[in-house]
């Protein structure tokens, strides 16, 4: 007869035994996942001299070209050895940074799980998500300055001359908010994270230009908020309010301004900075000028539009369940789409009607920083309590928060654009 001491006995000693035959006691086998010769054969498919897939297949499927993988593939194990390929304990080979890379940007280009990376490369579950943050963490880091950053006085120049091509001298972009829903938001953030439509969402605001190019990027306002309340948080006039960007001065209509503007929708305040629509346009000069902004605002819901059917994550439910996580992501997208702008964006081949601004000879200029009445450069120094430069930063801000300048500008415009219509 079996006493209760002696089955006792017999479950510690069973419960002590590898389970499943694994390396470590209580671990599942090991799953033989063939890593190197499924490597070999990613190789043969996309990265020889003669590929079985050729570029276009691998531009469809990588969402970008191969020497723009390359660049990335190349910094990033300059950077660390994490992407090299390595032996383990007992001497086999393990994954290649092809593999790596192609686990990552699978996952961001079809918003696939973790787990259905398998087939292609090879890789666990745990793996493919350590080496999917792996990427958009360096990728932020290597990138980051060079792709999210503010416009230089060349950009300026060129988004100037665009801008006055279609009728609007001094725009420089288009300003707006896209949602990305949270799926597996906590649920003691749900209040503050639900949007318009019921389910948690962050908040990205951008800005964009008609190359789509992304100039700002600020994410992570909860979706119960509105575009005003992000505007508020956000760092877009910063160095404007500083007084250590670059000046703008155009004309329109005989007058002169000293500030560059975005293209807005209505519910963006009546800054000096904003140039919006006229909602109910009675003359036919309103109307004109209704029809052009609003078409050309449209630049940034286009760039949302390519960004969402490009990196298919930020087209679904996020699954990630840390805030910093999804902001790291959201972030490598964006400067993922800037190298591929970069790369495959013609300024001849953009096809727009362009219109000849017979009524605007004065062309804008562009100073790198703060300008005088008459265009000499004024030298840039720290806010001083009590001073003259407290007041000019007051100054500033007054005038970037004008009502009147943005309806002046606003009626500036209207008479600009239908006279540019009357000479055509």
């Amino acid at each position: 007869m079996v006493t209760e001491a002696a089955m006792m006995k017999e479950f510690i000693d069973s419960s002590d035994e590898p389970q499943g035959r694994g390396s470590r006691p209580r671990k599942s086998s090991n799953h033989p996942r063939e890593r190197l010769s499924r490597g070999k054969n990613l190789m043969a498919d996309y990265f020889v001299d003669r590929p079985i897939f050729n570029e276009d297949d691998f531009r469809r499927r990588y969402r970008m070209r191969p020497h723009v993988f390359n660049r990335i593939m190349t910094a990033l194990c300059t950077q660390d050895s994490y992407w090299h390929q390595k032996t383990d304990a007992i001497g086999l080979l393990g994954l290649l940074p092809q593999q790596k890379m192609t686990a990552a940007l699978r996952m961001l280009a079809y918003g696939a799980a973790a787990d259905q990376c398998a087939e292609i490369c090879r890789m666990g579950e745990s793996t493919t998500l350590e080496c999917m943050k792996t990427f958009c963490q360096q990728v932020e880091g290597l990138f980051g300055e060079e792709y999210l950053r503010a416009p230089t006085p060349a950009d300026l120049r060129r988004l100037l001359t665009r801008g006055e091509q279609r009728g609007f001298p001094g725009m420089i972009g288009s300003i707006d908010c896209m949602h990305w829903e949270w799926k597996n938001c906590p649920s003691g953030w749900g209040g503050a994270y639900s949007g318009r439509k019921g389910r948690p969402t962050i908040i990205l605001e951008a800005v964009a230009s008609y190359d789509t190019w992304i100039w700002h990027a600020f994410f992570g306002v909860p979706g119960a908020q509105n575009d005003i309340n992000v505007l508020g948080q956000s760092p877009v006039f910063d160095k404007v309010i500083a007084g250590n960007s670059p000046t703008v001065v155009f004309h329109v209509n005989g007058k002169r301004y000293n500030n560059a503007y975005y293209l807005a929708d209505g519910i963006y305040p009546r800054y000096s900075i904003f140039v919006k629509t006229i909602s109910n346009p009675a003359t036919q000069s309103q109307k004109l000028f209704a029809k052009k902004q609003e078409a050309y605002r449209k630049d940034v819901e286009r760039c949302f539009g390519i960004l969402q059917s490009r990196w298919a994550i930020l087209r679904h439910g996020a699954r990630m369940h840390k805030r910093s996580t999804l902001r790291c992501i959201m972030m490598t997208c964006i400067i993922l789409h800037n190298m591929i702008v970069e790369d495959e964006f013609v300024e001849e081949d953009f096809v727009e009607p362009v219109e000849e601004d017979l009524m605007n000879l004065l062309a804008s200029q562009v100073y790198d920083g703060p300008v005088d009445n008459n265009g000499v450069r004024i030298p840039f120094a720290p806010v001083q309590r009590n001073g003259r430069n407290q007041q000019a930063f007051w100054d500033r801000i007054e005038n970037l928060e004008s009502a009147y300048i943005h309806t002046m500008l606003q009626n500036d415009l209207v008479e600009h654009n239908w006279a540019m219509e009357a000479n055509q």
